[in-house]
């Protein structure tokens, strides 16, 4: 049986998109002989679609699609994921599945088991439970077809009751498929490719994993779809972060041996995901240029590199905002920078705009020292300017914040914060300079006078981000710890921080919830990120 392997990229609720690719990879699939085809999880209307599961129009919607795509598989069988209603009158309405469609039409359905609800994953919200184990004849050959999570029930911190594959293996298939969803994190490259290894392993049988690709605003799909042989040995991978398909016939699987593979490069995967993140982002809302506040600093300056690889250079705008207390070496890096990537850019000084807010407030403010308060002007300032651009030139606004800033509340609403797509509000600071250094890994993109600099925001008179912060190295060994690893205070303090800067920074972290609440969507590539994944209260006393 000759199988292919489709690793698309889909737009949610495109169905006419949606199904025009996949029916386009059918009949390609068919001239070079295959007999099944596999997508990915939810193929028909993109993954997540979150609420829009709620509205019966919808899902009719994807059901008749799907029986559109089936008119298509004549002479193949293919496996496309959907959202089916449920034939019971109790549970959730929806089940999310695998449809089987030959000979024209929808054939046989499998549902999925094991409902995700945890981190940016709500899957029980909408789809009810599968309870029902059975195989499905593919070409003469017995498949049993698992869906994304199915295949993750030995993870310890799921507690997941019901092992999907172990009831499947009491039936003795002869190939395993799992269609996916699964989004990139750092951290879970290795751990997926391990969970898919040790599963067809446990099976001993081959497996076929068709994963989608995507940035759906926040979440980025790294695809890497592959063939595990029945050895647990990877066969054959696909690309990351691109559309791929392959094709392999089941009878070489076992005979194939396991393919080299290269350690990652962390933060080559990183870069990668951004730049991918703001592309496919741009992409799909059909925008085309972008905006950003360009200070001289390594934030906003990473950014813009970034965008400029995502879009091109032409299409960002950097905009040059100094106040008063701007150094004249951060305008002048900003300039440079602009001038190494060929991005235009426009210096806009904005000390009028602050004196004539200083000016408003002056009658209020009479008599009280400056403090935060005219600090953040400045920074709102800045914000004006921005969006007054974006407004008139139709510029898509880029938020330059990073986690550690976040996390601590180091930011300005309505200022500095804005933004429609936060970049590098999952990436911490120290991570922020690897960034910078792979970046000018063969040559200087990123001014060395940008990397070297201390950190400073620039809004009073010799300020540095180390006036009201640890250094950075050890204030982001905490944040990983308190937001990514969730230990408490103790903990933090046994791996041997100071109890004074924990406490601190924890207090800080808790203290800024309700500023993260108000940010711009952020490119997910941690194992937690701020925004759908980490829900907290914004009124507590924890």
């Amino acid at each position: 049986m000759k199988i292919a392997l489709a690793q698309l990229n889909f737009i949610i609720a495109d169905f006419t998109g949606n199904s025009n690719k996949i029916i386009d990879s059918i009949r390609r699939a068919k001239e070079q002989g295959v007999d099944l085809i596999v997508f990915s999880e939810l193929a028909v209307c993109g993954y997540p679609p979150d609420d829009l599961l709620d509205y019966p129009h919808f899902n009719e919607t994807c059901e008749q699609t799907i029986h559109d795509i089936a008119k298509h598989c004549v002479g193949i069988t293919a496996i496309v994921g959907s959202p089916m209603e449920n034939p019971d009158e109790t549970g959730r309405r929806l089940y999310n599945a695998a449809c089987i469609l030959s000979n024209g039409t929808l054939q046989d359905v499998v549902y999925k088991t094991l409902l995700p609800t945890y981190d940016v994953f709500n899957e029980s919200r909408y789809f009810e439970v599968n309870d029902h184990f059975k195989t499905v004849e593919i070409a003469g050959v017995k498949s049993a077809i698992t869906i994304c999570e199915d295949l993750w029930h030995e993870m310890d911190r799921f507690d997941y009751q019901d092992n999907p594959l172990g009831e499947l293996k009491q039936f003795e298939p002869h190939l395993i498929i799992n269609i996916s969803a699964s989004p990139f994190n750092r951290d879970k490259m290795e751990e997926r490719m391990e969970v898919l290894k040790r599963q067809s392993k446990f099976a001993g049988r081959p497996m076929i994993y068709v994963n989608q690709i995507g940035a759906h605003t926040d979440l980025i799909f790294d695809g890497r779809s592959c063939v595990i042989n029945s050895r647990g040995e990877a066969v054959m991978k696909l690309g990351s972060f691109e559309e791929d398909n392959a094709v392999i016939d089941l009878n070489e699987i076992d005979i194939k041996s396991g393919i080299e593979e290269k350690e990652e490069d962390d933060i080559e995967y990183l870069h990668k995901a951004l730049v991918f993140g703001i592309q496919d982002y741009f992409k799909k809302m059909g925008f085309k240029k972008a905006v950003l506040g360009s200070s001289g600093g390594i934030d906003s300056a990473l950014v813009q590199v970034l965008a400029s690889e995502a879009l091109g250079s032409e299409n960002v705008f950097a905009v040059m905002l100094p106040s008063q207390f701007s150094s004249e070496g951060s305008v002048k890096d900003a300039v440079e920078l602009s001038k190494n990537l060929g991005n235009p850019y426009e210096i806009i000084p904005i000390e009028n705009a602050f004196k004539a807010f200083e000016s408003g407030l002056s009658g209020l403010f009479n008599g009280m020292a400056f403090n935060v308060a005219e600090e953040n002007i400045q920074a709102r300032s800045r914000a004006v300017f921005l969006m007054g651009i974006s407004n008139k030139l139709g510029y898509i606004l880029l938020n330059t914040s990073n986690k550690s800033e976040m996390s601590v509340g180091y930011s300005t609403l309505y200022g500095d914060m804005c933004g429609s797509l936060s970049v590098i509000g999952d990436v911490f600071k120290t991570d922020v300079y690897k960034l910078a250094r792979y970046i000018n890994r063969d040559r200087e993109i990123l001014p060395v006078a940008i990397i070297e600099k201390a950190p400073s925001a620039e809004l009073r008179p010799n300020q540095k981000d180390s006036d009201s912060l640890p250094e950075y190295d050890i204030l982001d060994g905490i944040l990983k710890l308190y937001i990514e690893h969730h230990k408490g205070p103790n903990s933090i303090i046994a791996e041997g921080y100071d109890k004074a800067v924990v406490e601190r920074v924890i207090k800080l972290v808790n203290g800024a919830e309700y500023k993260r609440f108000q940010s711009p969507p952020i490119l997910r590539v941690s194992p937690k990120a701020f925004g759908r994944g980490r829900i907290m209260p914004l009124v507590s006393r924890w």
